[in-house]
């Protein structure tokens, strides 16, 4: 009895060894680490990184100075009117001057030449208007830079790469082995996928920003035509 369950036993390990459905999936190749790919991707990953840590600070530092341009009293309007119908000019800029505010500056430049025909008052708004604007958009141009040119960094540190990878293999000789080529070309397309994630964040960072821009601006030309109004009555 003992021999028959030893002998059927042994034709089960038979079956399973040369059954390669019924074999045992061992794990031997090594998992995908991410930092480690990062550092083979050599000195153009050192370049994207740069470049993301800058893309990041000139996203945060923007914001920060948009979110602080529409801060402003609700009663600032109010209380030029409440100047300008009063006479107090040079009270109305010296209040613009303390708000110091983007507006604030558009106004001031506006009641400096209250007596003036309105093109002129208006054309004086809109110049100092686009001096705000350019202080708003600083650094964003720098952003698309980023969002253009690091894929293209990823895409030449790919070739290089290949060009590596191939250099290596005619170096061999006949002793060349598929595992040099393939990990050539895999550590090679690290840079290409660091600059295409690098270059994304940077288009979606720098659309936004310029969405905020363009609200602003149209936020400020609302706040130049309320002014027009209360130097016409």
């Amino acid at each position: 009895m003992l021999f028959l369950q030893a002998e059927s036993a042994v034709a089960v390990t038979e079956e399973v060894m040369t059954n390669p459905v019924l074999t045992e999936v061992v794990e031997t190749g090594n998992k995908m680490n991410l930092w480690d790919m990062t550092l083979k991707g050599g000195w153009i990953m050192l370049v994207l990184a740069i470049l993301s840590v800058i893309c990041f600070y000139i996203f945060f530092e923007r914001l920060a100075v948009l979110n602080k341009t529409r801060k402003i009293d609700a009663s600032f309007m109010d209380r030029i009117r409440d100047y300008v119908q009063g006479g107090e000019v040079k009270s109305a800029i010296n209040y613009c001057r303390v708000v110091g505010n983007p507006i604030a500056n558009m106004i001031e430049k506006g009641l400096e030449r209250l007596g003036r025909p309105a093109s002129d008052i208006r054309a004086a708004i809109d110049n100092a208007g686009n001096l705000e604007v350019a202080k708003l958009e600083k650094g964003i141009p720098i952003m698309a830079t980023i969002a253009g040119g690091a894929p293209m960094i990823g895409f030449l540190g790919t070739v290089i790469g290949m060009v590596r990878a191939f250099w290596e293999m005619a170096n061999a000789g006949n002793n060349i082995d598929i595992t040099l080529l393939s990990s050539g070309i895999y550590e090679a397309m690290i840079t290409t996928v660091g600059g295409l994630i690098v270059g994304i964040i940077a288009m979606f960072a720098y659309n936004y920003l310029v969405s905020r821009v363009d609200s602003i601006t149209n936020w400020l030309e609302a706040q130049t035509l309320s002014f027009m109004d209360i130097i016409k009555d």
